[in-house]
């Protein structure tokens, strides 16, 4: 290993082999400027490796326009610096790239970007990670998984798709509803993109069918003036997990009415409880539930195939449509580059992903040879904890969270 550099010395050559004293972090979204300030106050430095020309590129650049938080600013702010005072409970999604950007000064955090990692791997005879990017190797003790779960989109295979006269589009490329006005346009997904997407339409003179394929939670952003998030992490402190469910299911449906009579029919599961076990999120309202009711955003059950001017339906109705986008989400990347030790990828995944990259084990846990994983819950969780910083162990450590 003797002819790698120290990160801080290193030479622009055409391929470059380093060595970085300190953790090097994969991601510079949200959780890994957190990471990486936290480590900072306890005197760590650290070295953030970042796909994208930015910080925050899914908000910078995959993300539309009308975006607002779901949740309450106090809720999202990372640790050690507030939101300013002055924005709103929902920050929208410029003022969160702002925010993002003035943290990252503030801790003076300079990622290195346009470097997509390709693999990383541990040597135990060694004791250090290899990660390697298009044009170096980087070498430390540590690795810190920072990307989250919405790496790249998720595009379903649709019988007859590729038949399609019209644009076809992930949400992760869609900005405004102004694009479609007038338009008949099918909407594939029923999350809060999916709500989001058809409400925008609405709001710009088109006309939206979205397609609901699967149960799904719909809960309102605020419950009696509060935020649901808020009271749900209030009752969790002291209620089962069953009860808290049950309670903020009796009072959506008391102010949202029964979901299933619209075509929405609810998960047997409750929404938290959905969402400890599975990942799925549950729909915040912000509005389309009202224009669902007064049908000016229709709901279809599934598609049985796409034709060249629109879709059929499994009810067999056949509809004409100028325009498909694709609200099915985004899955994680890490099971593709990252090579954990002697685990093999099956038709499972690994002891820690499933196939499409969402973590198995309820989060927080810690693996073998030492490999934690860990979910943001709260800006008290997000501080690391001196056992993750004075000790910077264990030598791996994966962040559920972009």
């Amino acid at each position: 290993m003797g002819s790698c550099k120290q990160e801080d010395r290193r030479d622009h050559d055409e391929f470059n082999c380093l060595f970085v004293p300190g953790p090097i972090i994969v991601g510079a979204g949200p959780s890994g400027l957190a990471v990486a300030a936290c480590l900072q106050q306890h005197g760590v430095s650290s070295l953030i490796l970042e796909r994208s020309d930015c910080i925050a590129s899914l908000w910078q650049q995959r993300t539309y326009d009308r975006l607002k938080l779901h949740l309450p600013k106090q809720f999202c702010q990372l640790p050690l610096l507030n939101f300013p005072h002055y924005f709103p409970k929902y920050p929208t999604k410029r003022q969160f790239v702002s925010y993002m950007e003035s943290y990252a000064k503030h801790f003076s955090i300079h990622p290195k970007f346009r470097q997509s990692v390709l693999r990383a791997e541990f040597d135990a005879l060694t004791g250090l990670w290899t990660v390697q990017t298009q044009d170096s190797h980087f070498f430390s003790r540590w690795l810190i998984v920072a990307t989250g779960e919405n790496a790249e989109p998720v595009i379903p295979e649709i019988q007859g798709i590729h038949r399609f006269r019209g644009p076809v589009l992930h949400t992760s490329v869609y900005k405004s509803g102004s694009e479609f006005e007038k338009q008949r346009v099918l909407v594939v997904g029923c999350g809060n993109s999916g709500m989001e997407v058809s409400l925008d339409l609405c709001r710009h003179n088109a006309s939206p069918h979205m397609i609901v394929r699967n149960s799904v939670h719909i809960l309102p952003r605020e419950m009696f003036g509060v935020s649901t998030f808020s009271i749900a992490m209030l009752l969790i402190k002291w209620l089962p997990l069953r009860l808290v469910d049950k309670f903020l299911l009796l009072v959506a449906n008391f102010t949202l009415g029964n979901t299933d009579k619209l075509g929405l029919r609810r998960p047997k599961t409750g929404p938290i409880e959905l969402k400890n076990a599975t990942g799925k999120t549950p729909v915040l309202d912000v509005g389309a539930l009202s224009q669902i009711k007064a049908g000016k955003i229709k709901v279809v059950e599934g598609v049985k195939e796409i034709t060249k001017n629109g879709a059929k339906f499994v009810d067999g109705q056949e509809r004409e449509f100028d325009s498909i986008i694709l609200a099915t989400g985004y899955k994680s990347n890490v099971p593709t580059w990252l090579k954990i030790f002697e685990l093999s990828f099956s038709s499972q995944g690994t002891d820690f992903f499933t196939q499409d990259g969402m973590p198995k084990p309820a989060f927080p846990m810690v693996g073998r040879e030492r490999m934690d994983c860990m979910r943001w819950g709260s800006r008290e969780e997000a501080s690391l904890g001196h056992h993750r910083t004075h000790g910077i162990s264990p030598e791996t450590l994966l962040i559920n969270g972009g």
